[in-house]
């Protein structure tokens, strides 16, 4: 049984609380607002699982820095991931084995960033980074496609990743709109290119299994809302190039309606459908072979979306083996291509990507 510690008591910290708890882990959830204690112990938890779990302890974060655990999530708003992580790691003497940072790792100026790796390596912890749909069944289930050679070679990857964040605020109600979080501000890690990064993510982790290279160029448009309240991404279309020359697009935005969560491949002897919420209980593969489609339906709830990145964890916890997809740097990848995005939307210009260079945008972005 592991000993696990909270951080941030919002809508993903009751997720992953929920999550351990189906293992039988120690959970603590810490949160310096005593508010959202309340509402996680007398609403959210409940009203999402059925009834509150006495056995998680709900405390401030002082009172639980000095127990020892063997895994912190740090699930609070994006422009807090690093200087919390690096507060463990410098000053804590109890360090966990693995952290797990919610998506997105940070704001798009990757502050911190240089630092948190150069010390996760030093301290001998492993990072991870919470995009939890590449350990999806239906990510496995593509995976065993695209590993049999029945697509043939790779001709392009597209992705829509886009969905109204009506769903975020009704997911945490005593927030009255964008301006009242990190959402509203692309900066703090909010807007469609941050928030939605799965998209980018789920895109580049099926480039690495297509052997077709990281993304090294991107040129993007954004649709912008700036004001005296907010000043967030509403749309982002960026058309990419990898190491390998693989081109393809991804569109990720905050105002679809109904949500749209769709990964295409096309190869040269066939095609490939990956989706996140085909219907309201499933998600879906499709192969087009032969001129006609053979779909796949994986039956899934809500929790079911983090179960997965529980068990994936849970075997690093038992193996420590660094291979991982989510670990951070794959997440440093993902906010490089974020980062390179907003750069790319203001200078109205295509950048390139040098991912051996420091992780500050003035460095390892560049013209072509």
């Amino acid at each position: 049984m592991f000993n696990v510690r909270i951080y941030g008591a919002g809508s993903i910290g009751n997720h992953l609380a929920h999550a351990c708890r189906k293992k039988k882990w120690n959970t603590v959830i810490c949160d310096p607002d005593d508010d959202a204690l309340s509402r996680t112990k007398d609403s959210i938890y409940p009203q999402r699982y059925g009834a509150w779990d006495n056995e998680i302890v709900l405390c401030n974060p002082p009172d639980a820095a000095s127990k020892p655990c063997d895994l912190v999530i740090i699930g609070t708003p994006p422009d807090s991931h690093i200087p919390i992580a690096l507060d463990l790691l410098n000053n804590h003497k109890h360090l966990p084995k693995i952290i797990l940072i919610e998506k997105p790792l940070c704001g798009p100026g990757l502050e911190g960033c240089d630092e948190l790796q150069q010390l996760s390596r030093e301290k001998g912890v492993l990072v991870c980074v919470g995009y939890n749909h590449v350990l999806s069944r239906i990510t496995e289930i593509a995976t065993e496609y695209i590993c049999s050679g029945c697509l043939g070679d790779p001709q392009t990857i597209v992705v829509n990743w886009v969905e109204h964040w009506g769903g975020i605020f009704g997911a945490h109600p005593w927030l009255a709109g964008p301006s009242d979080s990190y959402l509203g501000f692309s900066q703090k890690g909010g807007g469609a290119c941050a928030e939605h990064s799965h998209g980018i993510n789920i895109w580049q982790h099926f480039a690495h299994l297509l052997n077709a290279g990281r993304i090294s160029t991107i040129s993007s448009v954004m649709d912008r809302e700036k004001n005296a309240q907010v000043d967030f991404d509403r749309i982002v279309q960026m058309n990419v190039v990898t190491e390998n020359g693989l081109v393809g697009y991804i569109v990720q935005d905050v105002v679809t309606q109904p949500a749209i969560k769709l990964l295409r491949i096309q190869g040269s002897d066939g095609a490939l459908e990956w989706q996140i919420n085909k219907d309201s209980s499933h998600d879906s593969v499709r192969l087009w072979r032969d001129n006609e489609w053979q779909e796949t339906l994986v039956a899934k709830s809500r929790p079911d979306d983090f179960a997965g990145e529980i068990d994936h964890i849970e075997k690093l916890l038992q193996s420590r083996a660094e291979n991982s997809p989510i670990s951070l740097q794959r997440g440093l990848e993902t906010m490089m291509v974020v980062s390179a995005a907003h750069y790319s939307a203001q200078q109205m210009r295509s950048l390139k990507i040098n991912y051996n260079s420091r992780l500050t945008p003035d460095s390892f972005i560049s013209n072509l």
